[in-house]
């Protein structure tokens, strides 16, 4: 289906460049690292298995997500539900209930309560430093045991997972819970450095020989890719991009800016291969992914094993897919 709409027009022809230009990105025999940027409501929409099968089948190796979004599959991981709802319910009788809306979904309340004491808890069980938000996650990570949670997967697999904007999450709500309580038992708190995840996605780019990044939405994750490309060497560039977006260029912000636009700051190579598909993650990243699967494009493709010294990158290691899972430690 994908490849016929290619031969049709409008945003059917988008979307089968965007699944061309990915199918690029993972044959290139350079191995590029392939970025992800998510962001939106992608885990209340239906897109959480959707995401774990990117990572566990190895069609991408670095995740740059949105707080709401790692949260939202913690709570699932945890055993609470996405429920379906209507965007027309009353909000009052909801509040009253103790359900959050998202758009047409539900969320329990009381789940996310819970949810912020768990992750609370679990910082009291880290040692009092610094951590990056990719270490902080890949511990989180481990205390999970569900093979469709994207956090679970990328402990699994080693896929390192970011969150520039951690502070702007329930994620947040739950660190700063534990913060409050070791200040006031006069007690050092677990610091997350947001700095220090700079300074290690820089070098991912850095020791990549080429690189690859899909946006789903825009927003900080989308920024923060871009960014990545420049950190060290303002000359490098993506040298694959495709995004999903329904926002649009002409009001100048960032989640709608064209792919075009990052040439002029160098963020995405003036050579790249690139397209953008105008509409809903929902719908058009399943069809995307489901594309690569049904192909087999990623059959045969190693894994990136990131070799790290606290925050210093030793070196990128391709590695065999059978080789690369890592069972919860019980």
């Amino acid at each position: 289906m994908v490849d016929s709409w290619g031969q049709c027009g409008l945003q059917s022809r988008k979307l089968a460049e965007c699944a061309k230009v990915y199918e690029s990105m993972l044959l290139d025999k350079d191995r590029p690292t392939v970025m992800l940027g998510i962001s939106g409501a992608l885990i209340a929409g239906g897109l959480r298995k959707v995401l774990s099968d990117m990572i566990s089948e190895g069609l991408v190796d670095v995740v740059v997500s949105t707080g709401a979004i790692l949260y939202q599959d913690y709570y699932a991981a945890k055993g609470y539900a996405h429920s379906r709802g209507s965007p027309y319910a009353d909000d009052s009788k909801l509040h009253a209930l103790y359900i959050n809306r998202i758009y047409d979904t539900y969320v329990d309340e009381i789940g996310f309560v819970e949810c912020d004491e768990y992750i609370a808890n679990f910082c009291n069980t880290l040692e009092p430093k610094r951590y990056s938000t990719r270490e902080f996650f890949y511990k989180l990570g481990s205390t999970l045991n569900d093979e469709h949670s994207v956090l679970y997967n990328a402990y699994r697999y080693d896929v390192p997972v970011y969150c520039p904007a951690i502070a702007d999450s329930s994620v947040g709500i739950g660190a700063v819970l534990h913060y409050r309580s070791a200040k006031a038992n006069k007690v050092s708190p677990v610091m997350i450095d947001t700095i220090k995840d700079n300074y290690e996605i820089g070098q991912i780019v850095l020791t990549s020989k080429k690189t690859g990044a899909i946006y789903v939405g825009g927003g900080v994750p989308k920024n923060y890719i871009n960014d990545a490309a420049i950190m060290f060497d303002y000359t490098k560039g993506h040298t694959y991009a495709f995004q999903i977006t329904t926002a649009s260029p002409q009001w100048g912000g960032l989640s709608g800016s064209t792919l075009d636009e990052a040439k002029s700051w160098g963020k995405v190579s003036t050579k790249a291969h690139r397209s953008t598909v105008y509409g809903e993650a929902t719908i058009i990243l399943p069809l995307i992914v489901g594309y690569i699967l049904q192909k087999g494009i990623h059959d045969g493709r190693p894994r990136l094993k990131f070799l790290w010294n606290d925050d210093t990158l030793r070196g990128i290691k391709k590695i065999r897919k059978k080789d690369s899972s890592k069972e919860r430690k019980n």
